[in-house]
């Protein structure tokens, strides 16, 4: 069984993974930088060339290809939680995490992050704070919908949500 940590950018996905994987002695994949690995070129880049279209269709085939592995943690990006198919192949082998912020909290975040304007292409070509409102309000029902449990990280340093994750996970596997 692999953990799946859903959620925006800036929630803690690629920084809680890492830890939980070292914790439980896992591999750690980030989809969207194992797309970016074996494209050879940042998201931004793959957008800006060939389109979102394109870039989905990649996450599609890159989330398809890890779910069928075991014993990973997975961090999609954000997005991957919109496409049924992906739901689907990360909820068939996998513990659903939703790390979740308030929206300030998002921002700073994200305004510390060198890859936010490097690597990670705009959604919706308006300023960060309206962006993030928008696809917020878009995505929120969905990370709920398919999450098995939620985790605010606003508040929480890294260990406490790998704590928390552990926590629920262990009794969830308990139960099996």
């Amino acid at each position: 069984m692999n953990i799946i940590l859903i959620g925006y950018r800036g929630s803690g996905k690629s920084t809680v993974g890492r830890r939980l994987a070292a914790r439980l002695k896992m591999r750690f994949v980030d989809t969207d930088d194992l797309i970016e690995e074996r494209q050879g070129n940042p998201i931004s880049d793959i957008v800006k060339s060939h389109g979102w279209g394109h870039f989905r269709k990649l996450e599609r085939n890159t989330i398809e290809e890890i779910s069928k592995e075991d014993h990973l943690i997975i961090a999609p990006g954000g997005g991957a939680v919109l496409d049924t198919d992906n739901v689907k192949a990360l909820r068939g082998n996998g513990f659903v995490s939703w790390l979740k912020a308030d929206k300030q909290t998002l921002l700073k975040r994200m305004n510390q992050d060198p890859g936010t304007n490097t690597r990670r292409p705009t959604l919706t070509g308006k300023g960060t704070s309206e962006e993030l409102k928008e696809v917020m309000s878009l995505r929120e029902p969905i990370y709920e919908r398919v999450s098995e449990i939620q985790i605010d990280t606003s508040a929480l340093d890294v260990g406490a949500v790998v704590e928390n994750i552990l926590t629920v996970f262990k009794d969830k596997m308990g139960r099996i």
